[in-house]
């Protein structure tokens, strides 16, 4: 699955995780944690939608 942020177009892939922040290749977007931000525009994980 992949999510997207609704401010900056930012995608979340679990398949690739982000390891660079910790976060290891196949993480699902639930289990990141509630205070999980995006990387790039800071905005909370509310602003995500599910993208095909």
């Amino acid at each position: 699955m992949k999510y997207e942020c609704n401010a900056c177009g930012y995608v979340y892939d679990e398949e690739a995780g982000i390891p660079e922040e910790g976060i290891a290749p196949g993480t699902k977007f639930e289990d990141l944690p509630d205070d999980w931000t995006c990387p790039v525009c800071g905005m909370g994980k509310e602003e995500f939608s599910k993208v095909d």
